[in-house]
């Protein structure tokens, strides 16, 4: 039987930046990832948020496989064949912005795993784990095929369903309201149309956020990346709509990259990968119990989103709650105690680290964009207004007042409209 101080379940963000700070302390760590190659098959957006990078990697900026950084920001509302754009421009006199980045999951996630690997940690891919090991009650490692590997912690990164943090007992499996379904297409074009069509620099990136009939007016969004040499384009669309509309998602972004808006974007364009995943949604709602036993959850295991709807934040939280996961169990050891109290200032770190506040201060988040005439009515009342304003037909030109009451309060009653704001400027 193979032993080990860690074990840690999946080669992600989360789990290889627990693995990066654990085997510079010198621990003897294992980090089993199922696919070939890190980063494989996994899926996200295309954004990261940089903050939690340098203070981990000091050299991050020169070394990381970044694709271009956002410096512009667009908020889309659509119709079937009208859109209305709000845009943000960010960019400094360099072109560059370190507040974020786009980058891909393969080269991404390849490097953090080998930064891991560099320090220390030992990598093991293409193994898939079958189960926990337990002794005594306890969980004491893992079982992959004929091999059980004993640890003094188990560490569950294993995505957004995790089988490990609910075998462990830590959480419930999630339903349909709960969680929504991604999909992304990966489109190639040449490096300088991208930054003609986008009116971008050599390193300037664009993210846009799309909402109304991106999803064929369901609960959710349609989102755009530009890397250096391809685009991301996707949609998300909550799974409960999904089901009760009986639509596929291959149906939805393929109406939406047939949206005249999106065309004009990627015209010319070869799609060089297709992609889907599951996202969970209602944050620290579902979130679980992070910690018992010898035994953690970190990034999507643990429900570490935050979608605020006009941003997505994954990536950085399940970084953070690696490396805050690492500093509880190198505390753990300090005291010789990795039972569930020797592991209890996991919560602690993540606070410190402004996490835990974040994920409470946006918890209502979620339930607001429950509310089904954010993705309908609004949508349509925006591009409709602009319609109409810009119209000019020789029938009598109309007043904007008068086309602002026509359309906001002939499509929702007032006091709806009302709670909504309210209901909007308090979660988001």
């Amino acid at each position: 039987m193979d032993e080990f101080d860690v074990v840690i379940i999946g080669a992600g963000p989360a789990g290889s930046s627990t693995a990066y700070r654990l085997a510079k302390e010198g621990f003897n760590v294992l980090f089993v990832e199922r696919s070939n190659r890190p980063g494989s098959k996994n899926v996200f957006g295309g954004r990261i948020y940089s903050y939690p990078f340098p203070e981990i990697y000091p050299d991050f900026w020169k070394e990381a496989p970044i694709e271009r950084y956002v410096t512009q920001e667009n908020l889309v509302f659509m119709t079937e064949s009208n859109s209305v754009t709000m845009k943000f421009d960010s960019s400094s006199s360099e072109g560059v912005s370190t507040q974020s980045f786009t980058a891909l999951r393969e080269k991404f996630d390849s490097w953090m795993a080998k930064k891991a690997e560099e320090a220390g940690a030992l990598l093991i891919t293409g193994t898939r784990v079958d189960d926990l090991y337990w002794e005594n009650g306890k969980i004491a490692g893992i079982i992959a095929g004929p091999d059980t590997v004993r640890s003094n912690v188990v560490v569950a990164a294993d995505g957004v369903v995790s089988d490990f943090a609910q075998k462990a007992g830590l959480r419930r499996e999630l339903t349909a309201k709960e969680v929504s379904v991604a999909v992304k297409e990966t489109i190639k074009l040449p490096k300088e149309t991208i930054q003609d069509r986008f009116n971008l620099g050599k390193r300037e990136g664009a993210a846009y956020s799309f909402v109304g009939s991106a999803t064929g007016y369901l609960r959710g969004g349609g989102f755009l990346y530009t890397n250096k040499e391809t685009i991301s384009l996707g949609a998300v669309v909550n799974s409960e709509d999904l089901s009760l509309q009986k639509k596929e998602i291959f149906e939805i972004i393929e109406n939406f990259k047939l949206h005249p808006f999106i065309q004009k974007l990627v015209r010319g364009g070869k799609v060089v990968e297709y992609s889907a995943h599951m996202i969970p949604e209602l944050g620290v709602n579902t979130l679980p119990a992070l910690f018992k036993d010898n035994f953690l959850a970190v990034g999507d295991a643990a429900a570490m989103v935050i979608n605020h709807g006009y941003t997505y934040r994954g990536v950085d939280l399940a970084v953070v709650s690696g490396i805050s996961a690492a500093e509880a169990i190198i505390q753990a050891r300090q005291r010789g105690d990795y039972s569930h109290m020797g592991l209890s200032s996991y919560p602690d770190f993540l606070k410190k680290r402004g996490i835990m506040d974040d994920m409470n201060k946006f918890k209502n988040a979620p339930s607001f964009l429950q509310n089904a005439r954010i993705f309908t009515a609004y949508p349509r009342m925006v591009c409709d207004f602009f319609d109409r304003m810009y119209t000019v037909d020789g029938k009598g030109k109309e007043k904007i007042f008068d086309i602002g009451k026509d359309e906001m309060f002939g499509k929702v009653s007032v006091l709806k409209m009302l709670r909504d704001m309210m209901s909007g400027l308090r979660s988001m």
